[in-house]
């Protein structure tokens, strides 16, 4: 029988490990930054990034009891929102780990030096150093020593607040309101990181009895615990000093407990500020020292990071990593920045830590089955992601900026390092193929009713022969007579530019004669309204698309022309026209259409296009034939992602009024297999690829398809109006 972690730790425990995982330097520093940017009212900085940190509070408690043995905001995050949002999570939360331990370093510092005349940052830079030897080679911190130094912190502060609060003068609490609501908002979220560890119970909720109920409600009550001690200890320290020494000090809890307190009390102050600094400092090293090591045992990061020193017995790679980035900010980066920047990537990880439960609950997760829900979902979590990521924006450039470079770094470290190294999915990825999948079904839904009334427009020029016309026709016929349409046969002339186009016009050639008298017997022998005309011009491709959009067509009909030699460079004539017409657009390569009994219709790692399942309908309908779909996966195609995609298509069978055969092709080659896949096909309808030279980078092009197949090949480019954009695109390859 596996060993089990002892479930000892009762409501009292969980609250106390809570409250000391918050409870540190920040409550000691930041007062009097914070002091500068938003006057009294910061105060109700304190109060009001308390309530932000609560959604983050409830969804981690709600994850933790589905989840008891996961352990970590990275894993949460890593299974519920994917690997690639895994590792900016992973990332983020090291950085702001990191940033919160070199900030109690160089903040608190001066409390150890106040009554010695030494500078800061050697001795902060000693210190650290200090620190991070003591994780290298092992040396612990046992759970009593915590347990003192929380007591300590928590009697020094109710010492102070007590014995502090009938000193307070009402007049320094003049002007609350006086650097407005952004002011506020900017120190509240500067102070934001002083809630960072009110989740950190979650990592050891194994151990927990009762953890339905312990874990939540140890969450919410040391949360409001300590909200409401750190509003009173700003209530004091605002209230019993000047507020210029305040906000100028870099110890203003020394300077509040001076005007309130004897002289044992700021002893007491130091001594509770300092046990906080070595606290919070230690485990800043120790807790994201961690985060490298489970993302290199996630594969999102060098497997070097997780190797164990052979004498010390801990991850040297990982701590020495961790303590040069604190060595560097503690050498070069101002406190207030430190501050800011902290507290801007815990808002980044607490938006995903609500983001993981959105996507738990909306994903096919079968075994998310969390015995306490938070209340009020989605909502909450709603409320937590805005209202965390609308306070990075008052927080001022520094800290927007430092947000976003670390998430977008985060981003491309992924694509260029761990992409092709995990397969495994996250949660949240399913519910956006299934929220993609079911916006494509509403997409071809809508096609589907808009296609009554369909007017084609088949153009050809004088060197198309009377059969390729006839098959250009019979097409066009077939869509516009499902749809109750009619179609127009245009032939584009086109003459040399010193040619007058009054007088070319004017004049009938044999094969204009020809054109005229077989088109005027297609009518009766498509039974579809047929009109037919020419146009003469000095440039067919400009023709083409103006006359298009002056008849208001609802596609364009062309046959596939033979390429140039420099076609994968500068591209055909098609090709332009495909670009610049205002419809959708049909290319026809013509092999046979005397029997036609199956149409194929393969899409492009995403999505069908709409047209393409509606088209195929209209002519299946009218052919009396069957749709093919085919639909690619890859090899590591997950059982998530393949049970969505089979929805996806049965979905898209009750479209159609035609039978519908469903075939998901799994290759990592999928361009050969739909060739081996389609080729029993009388039809193959499939997309254009805009051009030959960017097609040749992602993949094969279409072109390359359609060559290779030995049947009627329908190439379809939806108008610019239809198209969904290269960002939507690129997610829908991505993810679908």
């Amino acid at each position: 029988m596996p060993k089990e972690l002892e479930r000892d730790l009762g409501l009292p425990a969980v609250i106390a490990i809570s409250v000391g995982a918050m409870v540190g330097s920040g409550i000691f520093i930041l007062p009097g930054i914070a002091l500068k940017t938003a006057g009294p009212a910061v105060i109700l900085a304190y109060l009001v990034a308390g309530v932000l940190v609560l959604p983050a509070a409830l969804s981690k408690a709600e994850m933790a009891t589905a989840m008891p043995e996961a352990g970590g905001t990275y894993i949460y995050i890593e299974r519920g929102m994917g690997p690639l949002l895994g590792t900016v999570a992973g990332v983020g939360t090291w950085f702001s780990l990191a940033f919160k331990g070199a900030f109690a370093l160089i903040g608190g510092v001066p409390y150890l030096l106040y009554l010695f005349d030494l500078p800061v940052k050697p001795i902060a830079l000693a210190l650290a150093a200090l620190l991070i030897a003591v994780n290298l080679v092992g040396a612990k911190q046992t759970g009593r020593l915590q347990i003192g130094i929380v007591v300590v912190m928590l009697l020094a502060m109710v010492w102070f607040v007590v014995s502090g609060l009938p000193s307070a003068t009402g007049s320094y609490y003049g002007g609350f309101f006086e650097k407005g609501t952004g002011g506020l908002l900017a120190a509240t979220g500067l102070v934001f990181v002083s809630y960072a560890g009110v989740t950190k119970v979650a990592s050891i909720a194994e151990e927990i009895e009762d953890p339905d109920r312990n874990i939540p409600l140890g969450i919410l009550i040391s949360l409001g615990f300590t909200t409401l001690l750190y509003v009173l200890i700003v209530v004091v320290m605002v209230g019993v000093t000047p507020p210029n020494l305040l906000s100028d000090s870099n110890v203003p809890m020394i300077h509040a407990a001076e005007a309130t307190l004897a002289f044992p009390g700021v002893v007491a102050v130091i001594v509770a500020a300092v046990l906080a600094l070595v606290s919070t400092a230690n485990a800043g090293i120790l807790s994201s020292s961690r985060y490298p090591f489970a993302m290199a045992r996630d594969k999102l990061a060098p497997p070097s990071l997780t190797e164990i020193h052979e004498s010390w017995g801990t991850p040297s790679k990982a701590i020495t990593l961790t303590g040069v980035v604190m060595l560097l900010l503690i050498a070069f980066v101002p406190i207030e920045q430190i501050a800011k920047l902290a507290s801007a990537f815990q808002i980044v990880v607490f938006a995903l830590v609500n983001g993981a439960v959105v996507a738990f609950r909306e994903g096919n997760v079968g075994e998310y089955d969390p015995s306490f829900e938070s209340p009020l979902y989605p909502w909450t979590q709603v409320a937590g992601i805005v209202g965390g990521l609308a306070l990075i924006g008052f927080m001022g450039q520094d800290a927007l900026v430092g947000a976003v470079v670390i998430t977008v770094g985060s981003v491309l470290w992924y694509f260029y390092y761990a992409s092709g190294k995990v397969e495994r999915e996250g949660a949240a990825t399913d519910v956006l193929r299934r929220a993609i999948g079911q916006e494509a079904i509403e997409r071809t839904k809508s096609t589907f009713e808009e296609v009554e009334g369909y007017e084609a427009l088949v153009a050809i020029t004088e060197d198309t022969s009377a059969k390729r016309e006839r098959s250009l026709v019979r097409i066009a016929a077939d869509i516009a007579r499902e749809n109750n349409g009619s179609v127009t046969v245009v032939q584009f002339d086109e003459v040399p530019d010193q040619a007058p186009l009054e007088q070319v016009s004017e004049t009938l050639s044999p094969a204009d004669e020809a054109f005229e008298r077989r088109t005027a017997d297609l009518t009766e022998a498509f039974d579809v309204p047929i009109q037919y005309g020419e146009i003469v011009s000095h440039d067919v491709r400009h023709a083409v698309v103006n006359f298009a959009e002056h008849e208001d067509a609802d596609f364009l009909l062309l046959e596939r022309g033979d390429e140039s030699p420099y076609a994968p460079i500068f591209g055909t004539s098609v090709e332009w026209i495909t670009r610049k017409a205002p419809c959708d657009v049909l290319l026809i390569e013509d092999r046979d259409l005397t029997d036609i009994h199956s149409i194929t219709v393969v899409t492009d790692d995403g999505p069908f296009d709409p047209q393409k399942i509606a088209i195929a309908n209209a002519l299946a309908s009218e052919t009396e034939s069957r749709i093919d779909l085919l639909y690619p996966v890859t090899g590591s195609a997950t059982e998530p992602q393949r049970e969505t995609i089979e929805e996806y298509l049965s979905e898209l069978e009750t479209l159609c009024s035609v039978p519908v055969y469903r075939s998901v092709v799994e290759s990592d080659d999928p361009a050969r297999d739909f060739v081996s896949a389609a080729d029993p096909a009388d039809v193959l309808i499939i997309g254009t690829d805009g051009g030959r030279l960017r097609s040749s980078l992602f993949g094969r092009p279409a072109d390359w398809i359609v060559d290779s197949v030995d049947c009627t090949a329908v190439q379809i480019q939806p108008a610019h109006s239809d198209r969904p954009g290269i960002l939507r695109r690129m997610v829908e390859r991505i993810v679908f």
